[in-house]
């Protein structure tokens, strides 16, 4: 039950009665449990201001290990915890789950799909974004990309039973589609997706079957432009090159797809016959910015001032990969983890100091921490603009780094002891075929 616009409120950081009026806009609002709104909630606990925080889902995921996930390399409980235990030690903060369809900024209400109405002072947005597929939206079917749990495991089965067919089938031409595997961008995702099948087929499967040798299963890495990882420097996008093809990959950049079926995928007039399609080619803001009726940019992204705010949308705030938000040289920052952790710990800052204290809003300033990708054991990339790491040091550092950013404690020794385990063994342990979807789908 939503309580009326002027009932008073209690500073529970400081156990007294201090009462605040909802009308002067200290309720806030944030929409998405993501890295953005989980730091905006946690900046902004534990003050005297109310905090709603809204999601579809009960738990936080950590995206960039998905696709660890989807190779059987971790379990999805390990990278997930549920939103209330996070945030459970701040009693001014109440968790709602809910899917969001709408927004009234002049009324200040937020809609959500089971017809309830949530009103704000303050609206932070933070719905992420999810894969595009560049306007063949009905590829996704047949080539999921790791962004959810439910994609991860759809790609862990279908990895899986593929070789499982290719095991059985009789048919010589059939059995060596399903042993290959086709990634779609050449990105970080694609290229960690790539090395993590290829060491799931090379390592873990190799002792598991008597008709088939997963040695031999074809991995190819597809990229439209003239290099993997684009954004990264070119010593290390060729390092990451050389690495995959070590592992055994097939790295076939200036490859633009130009359909993708059941059956496989279609590169430069050319069909390539696969098991298994896996997407990972660029990103497309979740529909935020469109409840607010402005124009957003060709990925579907708000447009924000230095400060995060929505101009012309008063009280209306935008984080991570909802957001175009632009660094000092007038360039979009890049849909990061660490872009939407710093925006979030920024803005829920900000406000606690606005509504409590009446400070201005500062402007948001990015600190880069490095940007990353892993190829496989002991091959891995590290940009951090002034110093280029890449192999062993930086898939150390890679691992750490990961380590360390995994919400709660339970969670990093989990991970922690899985990827030792495997690093020893060559062993994966979640190599599960969950039902959840038709055979049909699985060719």
């Amino acid at each position: 039950m939503i309580p009326s616009s002027r009932e008073p409120l209690v500073d529970f950081r400081l156990g007294r009665g201090i009462l605040l009026d909802r009308t002067t806009g200290t309720h806030v609002v944030i929409v998405g449990a993501g890295f953005g709104g989980i730091a905006c909630a946690a900046a902004l606990g534990s003050t005297s201001i109310r905090v709603t925080l809204i999601d579809r889902r009960n738990y936080n995921l950590f995206v960039p290990l998905l696709y660890q996930v989807a190779t059987a390399a971790l379990s999805p409980a390990d990278i997930a915890r549920p939103i209330r235990r996070i945030l459970s030690r701040h009693r001014n903060i109440t968790v709602r789950l809910g899917e969001v369809v709408g927004v009234d900024a002049k009324a200040r209400i937020v809609r959500l799909a089971d017809g309830a109405e949530v009103p704000y002072g303050r609206l932070v947005l933070a719905t992420g974004s999810e894969y595009s597929y560049f306007g063949h939206p009905e590829w996704h079917r047949v080539a999921p990309g790791p962004r959810t749990i439910e994609e991860a495991r759809q790609i862990r089965t279908r990895l899986l039973t593929a070789f499982e067919r290719a095991e059985t089938t009789e048919n010589e031409t059939e059995r060596n589609a399903l042993m290959t595997t086709v990634i779609v961008g050449g990105g970080p995702t694609g290229v960690e997706m790539a090395g993590a099948v290829a060491e799931l087929a090379r390592y873990a499967l190799a002792r598991d079957f008597r008709h088939i040798d997963p040695r031999l299963a074809r991995i190819l890495l597809l990229e439209a432009g003239p290099r993997i990882l684009p954004s990264f420097p070119e010593k290390l996008a060729t390092y990451a090159h050389q690495a995959l093809e070590h592992l055994g990959v097939t790295v076939m950049t200036q490859h633009a797809v130009e359909s993708v079926d059941e059956g496989g995928v279609v590169a430069m007039g050319r069909r390539i016959p696969a098991g298994t399609v896996i997407w990972g080619a660029g990103v497309h803001a979740l529909p935020a910015g469109g409840w607010l009726g402005l124009k957003l940019d060709r990925t579907g992204r708000t447009p924000v001032a230095p400060d995060l705010s929505v101009p012309g949308v008063d009280g209306v705030y935008v984080l991570g990969d909802t957001a175009l938000a632009s660094d000092e040289g007038g360039q979009p920052r890049p849909a990061l983890a660490q872009v939407a952790k710093q925006q979030g710990q920024h803005l829920g800052r900000a406000l606690a100091a606005n509504l409590e204290r009446g400070r201005p809003m500062p402007p948001f300033r990015f600190h880069n921490r490095g940007n990353t990708a892993m190829i496989g054991r002991h091959a891995a990339v590290f940009d951090f603009g002034w110093l280029q790491l890449r192999g062993r040091m930086a898939w150390l550092l890679w691992a750490i780094v990961h380590i360390f950013l995994l919400i709660g404690f339970q969670n990093r020794i989990i991970v922690a002891t899985q990827w030792l385990w495997s690093y020893l063994t060559y062993e994966r342990g979640a190599r599960l075929i969950t039902p959840g979807e038709p055979a049909e789908t699985l060719h």
